[in-house]
């Protein structure tokens, strides 16, 4: 279906390259990513690069490759274009000053000359008063002749937002309902810096009417700031986009999730071996439900399930044990040949050669009945490929008389085999306990050990599996050289 009145829904993701992408904005990310999906609308990725302070290089790309390797297609944006670009705010800087003098003519908007030490001493002392930090207006009346006398000295100046200060701002935003702001509590906004650049609040207003954005969903923590928006948009005489704030990420303790008390990089999510359907599917579960409480969606069955009246008001724990589980489930029954593929960098890092691909495959459906992330695969797959080392007390269990007898008994049975199946596996460690009359872990922990290297792990016939019968056989005779 499309957006009322025949009208195109928009959305747009809009993170800052600042560094890694946080876990929040990926769930910000899906959910407008999810919202265009469902309702034959656009997802655009557009790039708030306008803080040069923070502006981290590199970041820019390593954002876009994180969310192509996640899965989440947007239809425009910097690499690929699209009737609104350029799609990068530093590249857009003569529409904000253009728009910014509009308000400066209106009087919505005014020069302000404090210098950075001055407002570090206002911000100091209303600290001090316990007072929020705020802008105390000393510019915002000046008159256009001592503006102009300024300017032609050339003092450094920003561009600042005339919020009224009377009466209450009411708004309603999809999750939070109705929401009412006593304007004095409104800071009168830096719009332009004083480096020309504009800030998030200007920047955003003008971009998501350019590009037509029809709903604009982002975190609670912009909520606080629609005020200045909202008077931004009817300053231009603009209509104002549907608002939808979504809830904040948590960690178990509540605080709000923050690198301090675990990882929040969507990139080291990847690269430790979570699969992106995991986190695809964890991420769209963090403040949303679907009608059928189910735990487990692939991101087309999420295309179709999601609406924003599913999204909870309250804050969403991210709950690593639960990603663990989850990731685990998409590990263990995802196609094999997939998981084999994604895991071969964790191989490559741990200098193993994989280019026996049948080995590699049974290595590979062995390991992921036993890990939560892919990075876990080589401690349950490296004795497959390398010698075995001992300690004292496994040499002690391999010298005693019992594993002697076990390693010469299969050596010799083995000796006269090409292949075998699992059944003739089983069959020939059940005769070697009925001869040597060895049972239990007597028989099962030194044969284990000589083969895997620890005495629980895999079942026997998987271990003989891989291995193949020449290896089988090498190891137990180098057991009875010891």
């Amino acid at each position: 279906m499309n957006y009322k009145n025949n009208k195109e829904l928009r959305v747009r993701f809009a993170p800052s390259p600042t560094g890694f992408l946080h876990v929040g904005g990926l769930r910000t990310a899906l959910f407008n990513y999810l919202f265009a999906r469902k309702n034959n609308g656009k997802f655009i990725l557009r790039i708030e690069d306008t803080d040069r302070k923070r502006y981290v290089p590199g970041a820019l790309e390593k954002l876009i490759s994180t969310l192509k390797a996640i899965g989440l297609a947007y239809d425009e944006g910097p690499d690929i274009g699209g009737s609104y670009s350029p799609y990068v705010q530093s590249k857009r800087i003569d529409i904000y000053k253009k728009y910014a003098q509009i308000l400066l003519n209106s009087g919505n908007a005014y020069y302000c000359f404090c210098s950075e030490q001055r407002l570090k001493n206002l911000r100091e002392e209303q600290r001090k008063r316990k007072l929020d930090p705020m802008y105390d207006g000393k510019c915002r009346n000046l008159s256009k002749e001592e503006v102009k006398e300024k300017l032609k000295k050339k003092i450094p100046s920003v561009i600042r937002l005339k919020f009224p200060k009377e009466g209450t701002t009411v708004f309603y935003d999809k999750i939070h309902g109705r929401v009412e702001v006593d304007n004095s509590l409104v800071d009168d906004q830096i719009l332009i810096k004083s480096d020309g650049f504009p800030t998030y609040h200007l920047a955003n207003v003008v971009d998501d009417h350019l590009m037509k954005i029809t709903h604009i969903i982002r975190g609670e923590e912009w909520l606080s700031s629609v005020p200045k928006h909202i008077f931004l948009y009817q300053s231009f005489g603009w209509k104002i986009p549907e608002l939808v704030h979504l809830p904040l990420l948590l960690n178990p303790d509540r605080s709000k999730l923050s690198k301090r008390q675990g990882d929040v990089a969507v990139e080291s999510y990847l690269e430790k071996g979570y699969l992106p359907e995991a986190l695809i599917n964890f991420i769209a579960l963090l403040g949303w439900h679907s009608a059928d409480d189910r735990e487990i969606y692939s991101l087309k069955e999420l295309e179709k399930k999601f609406s924003l009246r599913r999204i909870n008001q309250s804050g969403a724990i991210f709950d690593i044990e639960k990603l663990n589980w989850m990731n685990g489930w998409y590990i263990r029954n995802l196609d094999i040949n997939y998981i084999a593929e994604k895991a071969k960098p964790f191989f490559k890092d741990a200098n193993i050669d994989i280019t026996d691909n049948e080995k590699y495959q049974k290595v590979i459906q062995n390991g992921r009945k036993r890990i939560s992330c892919l990075k876990e695969i080589i401690e349950h797959s490296r004795m497959f490929y390398e010698d075995i080392k001992f300690n004292d007390e496994d040499k002690a269990l391999i010298k005693e008389k019992n594993s002697q007898r076990i390693y010469l008994y299969l050596i010799d049975k083995l000796k006269t085999r090409d292949s075998w199946s699992n059944d003739e596996i089983n069959s020939l460690i059940k005769k070697a306990i009925e001869k040597l009359e060895i049972k239990g872990k007597n028989f099962y922990f030194p044969l284990r050990l000589a083969l895997f290297g620890k005495c629980h792990g895999p079942d026997l016939p998987a271990i003989l599996d891989i291995l193949g019968k020449d290896e089988v056989i090498k190891r137990l005779q180098n057991l009875i050289k010891i």
